[in-house]
Order: structure tokens, then sequence, then C-alpha cells
């Protein structure tokens, strides 16, 4: 698989980005464009501090960008990064169907051999 050690960290804080349903809102919100850090807390039934907090978790994970207008912090969505997500699990997904087709080789040549050894010790 193309991830390695250091790269761990990145998919680890992507993903733990993306297992939260509210970050996961947070960033279909910001997809069309810069959106207000204050009028994302305003959709939420949590503080501003807490919506911040949520914000923060998805720039370490570099899922959003902020960008300063005036007096307001403005958040962007990164669809780059949302592409770096489905490449992990492209790749996962591939190495788990590598296995599960050389089980299924493995499988047929075991059904192979004792059909064999069936049909000789029947002769």
């Amino acid at each position: 698989m193309v991830v390695d050690e250091a790269g761990d960290e990145a998919v680890d804080r992507l993903f733990h980005a993306l297992a939260d349903a509210t970050r996961r809102d947070i960033l279909r919100r910001c997809l069309t464009g810069g959106v207000s850090v204050s009028r994302l807390a305003d959709a939420y039934p949590m503080s501003f501090a807490a919506v911040q907090k949520h914000v923060a978790v998805l720039q370490r994970a570099g899922l959003v960008t902020k960008q300063r207008s005036g007096r307001e912090q403005l958040v962007h969505t990164d669809p780059d990064a949302v592409g770096r997500a489905r490449q992990v699990l492209d790749e996962l997904e591939s190495a788990w169907r590598g296995r599960v087709d050389r089980m299924s080789r493995l499988l047929a040549q075991d059904s192979a051999t004792a059909a064999q050894d069936t049909e000789g010790q029947r002769q």
C-alpha cells in the first residue's frame, strides 16, 4: 500500500475528522464557498467554541482551510483532501480484493484436489 508510516498519522487524522457527523456536515456546507465560523455555529445546537474545535480538527486533517475576511474566518472545503481519503480507501479495497481472490483460488484448488482424491479412491 502507498501509505507509509509517516503518512499513517495523516490518514488517521483524516479519518478521525471524517468519523464525526457534524464535521462531515461542515464539509458539505463549505463546499460551495467560504462560510464563516460564526455562520456555521448558528447552524448547530452547540457553542461557538465547539464549532471552532470541529473546524480545527478538519483543518489539522487538511480537509478545510480558513481565510480571514475582515473580522470573520471563512472556512473552505479542500476537495483534494476528500480525494486523498478516496485514494486510501481505494488502496485498501484493492488489497482486500487481492486477498479474497487469492483465497478463492486456493479454495478452488483444494476443492479440485479433494475431488481428484475422491475419484482416485473410487477406482
